[in-house]
This record gives C-alpha cells, sequence and structure tokens, in this order.
C-alpha cells in the first residue's frame, strides 16, 4: 500500500504517524519531520510552563509508539519512511535541551539529523533488533539523548 491522503484519514493514528500529513512528502520525510517540530515545539514553550512541556513531549512518545505501531501494521513495513512521528517527538526533546536562539537550533538540527541518518552504534543495534512502533520511536529517542550530550557538552565549553 502507497500511503496517501485517504490512508492520512482513515484513522486517526495514520494522521499522527504521518506527522499530520508531513509525513507523505516524497522526498525526505524525516527531515520534513524534524522541521515539523520547531513551531509545535516553539507553540508549546510559549503556552504552557516548562514541566509541561516536558510532559507534553513525554506523550508525543507514548502516542507515537501506538500511532506508529498501527500505521506500520497497516502498510506491512515497521519503520515505513513516511513515519515522522518519531522525528517531531525525538527533535522537540532535542528542543527542551537547546538554547532558544536560531544558531544553536540550527546546530541541534543538523546533529539530529546526523544521528538519526547515519544511526552510530547503539543507535543502529536498537535499529535492527526492536521492532514494532516502540522501535521507531527508540531509536530517535537514542538520537536525542546523543544530539543533547553534545548539545550540554557544548554548552560547558563557552561556545
Amino acid at each position: 500500500m502507497k500511503p496517501d491522503q485517504k490512508f492520512l484519514f482513515s484513522h486517526p493514528a495514520h494522521f499522527i504517524a504521518f506527522g499530520f500529513g508531513s509525513g507523505l512528502v516524497k522526498k525526505a520525510p524525516g527531515t520534513i519531520g524534524t522541521l515539523v517540530a520547531i513551531p509545535l515545539y516553539a507553540a508549546l514553550v510559549w503556552l504552557t510552563p516548562p514541566l509541561v512541556t516536558g510532559l507534553v513531549i513525554a506523550l508525543f512518545f507514548v502516542v507515537g509508539v501506538w500511532a506508529s505501531t498501527i500505521a506500520g501494521k497497516t502498510l506491512g513495513v515497521a519503520d515505513h519512511g513516511g513515519i515522522v512521528i518519531d522525528e517531531i517527538a525525538a527533535f522537540m526533546l532535542v528542543l527542551l535541551f537547546t538554547p532558544k536562539t536560531m544558531v544553536w537550533w540550527f546546530a541541534a538540527f543538523l546533529l539530529f539529523r546526523l544521528f538519526d541518518i547515519f544511526k552510530p552504534w547503539p543507535i543502529s543495534l536498537a535499529d535492527h533488533k526492536i521492532t514494532d512502533g516502540f522501535g521507531v520511536m527508540f531509536d530517535d529517542l537514542l538520537a536525542a539523548i546523543f544530539s543533547i550530550g553534545c548539545i550540554v557538552t557544548a554548552r560547558s565549553m563557552q561556545f
């Protein structure tokens, strides 16, 4: 099955897993999903206190596992390229630990995309061994943790 708008709106999980439609783009859906995280995170930070922001991001992960599992089963591919809720949730987590400037957000974006695309160990191990919706979300969570580690290190070095 090739996902399209009919697929997107046939189940709420599909709409969520495909990043509210952003996963339907033909080229680089993961990058587009990562970019979708930026306005979502900005709105969340503007509308909620930090603790609530963190809880909402955690909820994105939980709902992402559910939505990715259903969408993957429907498509017959556990980690279909159009499933981008993992990038959205993970990059929102990265932004939570990133200074709120354009330069830092751009650096965070590059770091996250590099870790998500190249999947160094143990991200690659998780990507290959953990299946279904949890696996879809977990490897991006690891990419987020690696990115956060780089950001925190760079900040401590006075960059």
